[in-house]
């Protein structure tokens, strides 16, 4: 079954500067949350998709467990060789179905795992949060991570007051990862994904439910969003993500940058990440 883009972890040292900058370029940022694990977020939504501002904030509450393992301690070591994208997590309606998939495919890192919390509505009130994740690995990517997730209670989660941005932006259109030969890790998006990739001289593309995916060489990068593509000396990366504006005017005027078509943000400006920002299709 395909999968679309349910979140993308921006994993940075400083948490609090990277909740001001996302503000700053004219998003709507929630509250600052905290795991057991240690991890502590703040998230930017949208309809169906959201970016998941993370830092390992309380080092000494890692445990043995595969949250702990799996999550907070790669981000912990993906942070100490500098900010960015960290972790690629596409949606799930059966976190068992995914698990058995992945098993089949010999991609899988470990059982689905569940995780339960409180939330809190714009109004104050209280509400039951749970999402199961389910790990994905590929030894040829060991520079990003993968999993689904199932969320058990969306309608707790999801909220259009929090997915009413400043700027003008209306949803995530999808995620660009780089590699020296993107052809080399076709498959395993292909599985991850549950959809088909189209191929170019440039790499290739998978179009999900909600959202693309991109894997591009560093050259194409560069060439079409006119940054620097991210070190993949020790591997593949995720390097940007690609917004969708309603009025690119607004996003001038309230994130202060230069309106162009598409406008970029590079990771210089955006603690590790690029943000690229494209008129939406009308």
């Amino acid at each position: 079954m395909p999968r679309g883009l349910d979140h993308i972890i921006h994993a940075v040292r400083d948490l609090d500067a990277a909740a001001a900058s996302y503000r700053r370029l004219g998003f709507t940022v929630g509250a600052r949350n905290r795991h057991p694990w240690g991890t502590h977020n703040y998230i930017v939504q949208f309809p169906g998709s959201f970016i998941e501002l993370l830092t390992l904030a309380e080092p000494d509450k890692l445990g043995s467990d595969g949250f702990s393992t799996l999550f907070a301690a790669y981000n912990r070591d993906f942070i100490q060789q500098g900010d960015g994208l960290s972790v690629l997590i596409l949606e799930s309606k059966d976190a068992r179905a995914d698990e058995d998939e992945f098993r089949r495919a010999g991609n899988l890192t470990a059982p689905a795992m569940r995780f339960e919390r409180e939330g809190k509505r714009p109004e104050g009130s209280t509400v039951k949060l749970a999402f199961s994740l389910t790990f994905v690995k590929d030894q040829a990517l060991r520079s990003i991570r993968f999993a689904t997730c199932q969320q058990h209670y969306p309608e707790n989660f999801w909220n259009p007051a929090f997915q009413r941005h400043p700027n003008g932006a209306t949803g995530i259109e999808g995620v660009v990862a780089v590699a020296q030969r993107p052809a080399d890790h076709t498959h395993f998006f292909e599985t991850f994904a549950g959809a088909p990739s189209t191929a170019s001289d440039d790499g290739f593309a998978i179009t999900t439910p909600r959202g693309r995916i991109d894997m591009l060489t560093p050259a194409a990068f560069t060439r079409r969003f006119g940054v620097k593509a991210p070190d993949i000396s020790a591997g593949p990366r995720l390097a940007a993500l690609r917004f969708s504006v309603a009025d690119m005017g607004v996003l001038e005027a309230i994130a202060g940058v230069s309106a162009g078509n598409p406008t970029v943000v590079g990771s210089g400006d955006a603690m590790g990440a690029v943000l690229i920002f494209e008129p939406q299709a009308r």
